[in-house]
């Protein structure tokens, strides 16, 4: 009887941990606007793991950045780090990425970005290792719509590129 309550309250000791246990992931959604020859680009990152990763990129050790006091705004600190940890390809040529403004929705950080004189393309090539330099479990999930078709990857610290490729009209 003993035996089987103390497994009953480990089960549920485990099973308690794993669902408090923070989540490390962001969404990133790419939109072919084929009026305006753009993608747009919109990303959910979570505000205490964007404090982190920046605090450490950064070396600024207790950024509070909600309340950054002198130096990098936000918009100046996603700018300079998202070069070097989001980039797309499309047809195997490199696109720039223009970094647009950012907005807070409760936890949640909100990044614009723009990829503009888009030509016709087919393949998209999408590596997004952010925050995967402080989490380990990071994963970084992509959406993509071209024309109505939606179509996504799961991006990983062992697999952060992957190619999504649509039919060309």
């Amino acid at each position: 009887m003993i035996s089987s309550f103390v497994s009953l309250i480990t089960t549920w000791s485990f099973a308690l941990s794993v669902f408090l246990h923070p989540m490390h992931v962001s969404v990133t959604e790419i939109e072919f606007d084929e009026k305006d020859k753009a993608l747009q680009i919109m990303t959910r990152l979570f505000i205490d793991d964007a404090e982190l990763t920046m605090s450490n990129h950064f070396k600024r050790p207790q950024l509070d950045i909600l309340n950054i006091q002198s130096g990098l705004t936000v918009d100046q600190m996603m700018t300079e780090y998202l070069k070097t940890h989001l980039g797309i390809t499309l047809d195997n040529k490199s696109q720039a990425i223009n970094y647009l403004g950012h907005e807070k929705e409760g936890d949640v950080f909100i990044l614009y970005l723009e990829v503009t004189n888009v030509k016709k393309w087919k393949t998209i090539q999408v590596s997004n290792d952010v925050f995967m330099e402080t989490h380990d479990d990071q994963s970084n999930l992509v959406h993509v719509t071209v024309r109505g078709q939606v179509k996504s990857m799961r991006l990983t610290k062992g697999s952060s590129v992957d190619k999504l490729t649509f039919d060309s009209k």
